[in-house]
C-alpha cells in the first residue's frame, strides 16, 4: 500500500510539473494576460474543464508555477552549501546554484520575473513573502560572510543583494545552451567580478 501510494505521489508530481512547464512556456511566448486556460489545456491535451478541476482560475495556476519556482530556487541554494568548503567556495557555490535554477526552469523562471506583477491583493502578498524570503537566505549568508572577513566590511549588503540577484536573474532572459557562452563561463566571469569588487583580499 506505502508503494502505491508513494507511486500516486509521484505521478501526481510528475503531472503538475508537466502542467506548470506548459503553462510557462505558454506564459513567456505570449504573456499571461493573452494566454487563456483553454490554450493551457490544449497545449496539456487536457479538457478545459480537467483543468479547472485543477486550478479554478488562471491566477491559482501563475500563484502555483511561482511557488514551485521559488521553492526550487530555495531548495538549490541549501542544498548547494557543503559545510567542508571555505566560507568563499559556499558564496561561488550559491551564485552557481542560481544560475543553474534559472536555466533549467528558465520558462518558469521568466514568468516569476516579469508576471508576478498580474497578481492581485492576497495573492500578490504572498508570492512578494516567498519572495522576500529567498532573498532572505542570501541577505544572512552575506552577513555572515561579511563576519567572517570574507566580505569587506564597507560593503552595502543591500545594494550587494539586490544588483547581484537582479544580474544573475537577467541571464534567464538572454541565455541559451547553445549560444557563445556556457553557464560555466557565466558563473567563472561573475565570480571573478565578485572577488575584485568585494572579496577581502588575503
Amino acid at each position: 500500500m506505502a508503494k502505491n501510494k508513494k507511486t500516486t505521489t509521484s505521478v501526481a508530481t510528475a503531472d503538475r510539473e508537466f502542467v506548470l512547464a506548459t503553462a510557462a512556456k505558454l506564459f513567456r511566448k505570449s504573456g499571461y494576460e493573452r494566454t487563456t486556460v483553454k490554450q493551457v489545456a490544449e497545449a496539456c491535451s487536457m479538457l478545459p474543464g480537467s483543468l479547472h478541476y485543477r486550478y479554478n482560475s488562471k491566477e491559482a495556476l501563475l500563484i502555483d508555477m511561482m511557488q514551485l519556482g521559488l521553492m526550487r530556487a530555495s531548495e538549490a541554494l541549501l542544498s548547494s552549501f557543503d559545510p567542508t568548503d571555505t566560507p568563499a567556495e559556499q558564496l561561488r557555490h550559491g551564485v552557481n546554484a542560481h544560475l543553474r535554477v534559472l536555466v533549467s526552469d528558465s520558462d518558469m523562471v521568466y514568468a516569476l520575473l516579469f508576471e508576478w506583477r498580474s497578481l492581485k491583493g492576497d495573492a500578490r502578498r504572498e508570492i512578494v513573502r516567498l519572495r522576500d524570503r529567498y532573498e532572505q537566505l542570501w541577505a544572512g549568508m552575506l552577513t555572515l560572510l561579511v563576519e567572517r572577513k570574507v566580505i569587506r566590511p564597507d560593503v552595502d549588503l543591500v545594494l550587494l543583494r539586490l544588483m547581484g540577484l537582479g544580474a544573475l536573474n537577467w541571464v534567464a532572459t538572454w541565455f541559451h545552451s547553445d549560444g557563445r557562452y556556457s553557464l560555466e563561463d557565466v558563473g567563472d566571469f561573475v565570480w571573478r567580478i565578485i572577488m575584485d569588487a568585494v572579496i577581502v583580499k588575503k
